[in-house]
């Protein structure tokens, strides 16, 4: 399901609402009427709310959990990037060279001492050394790059507290 704008003006969550969308982050492969004998409703109202939802880009895609060790991908990196300058087209650049790496889970654009943070998965060091070499180091307009391994996960979710 492609993303889209959330128009908060238009869509205002109803206490079931918020139910049903706790019970699909937490098992998104519910039926409709597990989900409606779960918040009270008979399944009709409940797929229609998940369908307006839906359209109002509150909920914007279904996807599986894969864990990442269990598919050899057990190494996971932070690393933060300081560019050369900050203007919206060295932002932009950055961001359009690592869109299509597959190895980035997630980038954010920071505030403070680095321009992005991004947590990056691999098979091993290795692996990790030559994401470095042949992608991230070839980026134009890259000042600086500092590493950071996870020893261990304490806390994971994707369960938005609503």
């Amino acid at each position: 399901m492609p993303s889209r704008q959330v128009n908060s003006a238009k869509t205002e969550l109803t206490g079931i609402d918020r139910r049903i969308l706790r019970a699909l982050q937490e098992d998104g492969r519910m039926t409709i009427q597990a989900i409606a004998d779960r918040v009270g409703l008979s399944a009709s109202p409940c797929l229609r709310r998940i369908r307006q939802m839906e359209e109002a880009g509150i909920i914007a895609a279904y996807s599986a959990v894969v864990d990442q060790k269990a598919v050899g991908l057990p190494v996971s990196v932070f690393i933060s990037i300081k560019l050369e300058r900050q203007r919206a087209e060295e932002l932009d650049r950055f961001g359009a060279a690592i869109a299509g790496w597959p190895e980035v889970m997630e980038c954010y654009l920071m505030t403070g001492q680095f321009d992005f943070l991004l947590r990056v998965v691999c098979a091993d060091l290795a692996a990790y050394e030559a994401f470095l070499r042949e992608k991230l180091t070839q980026v134009a307009g890259v000042s600086s790059i500092e590493s950071s391994f996870s020893l261990g996960q304490v806390k994971y979710s994707r369960v938005l507290p609503i």
